[in-house]
């Protein structure tokens, strides 16, 4: 196993706001308004976390970051042709 997959296998699958501002270059205040505006992907919570699946932040990316109804779409049609 190389370094990098070691380091997917090792990182966490659900990211809190802090990480997720890391990995975009921006502040968590701006995760915040990017989430509130419907810019981001939708969170998950967990108890009383609220997180993004890493893998998803990702592939948003990927995708040129469309707005959430846009992605939700997208990521439906992928998963489940009938959506």
């Amino acid at each position: 196993m190389n370094g990098e997959a070691k380091a997917r296998e090792s990182a966490p699958l659900a990211v809190a706001a802090k990480e997720v501002g890391s990995l975009l270059g921006i502040s968590v205040r701006q995760v915040w308004r990017l989430n509130s505006s419907g810019r981001l992907p939708r969170p998950i919570r967990l108890g009383g976390s609220v997180r993004w699946r890493r893998e998803e932040i990702v592939a948003f990316l990927d995708a040129g970051c469309p707005d959430r109804k846009t992605w939700e779409a997208m990521s439906c049609s992928e998963r489940r042709p009938s959506c």
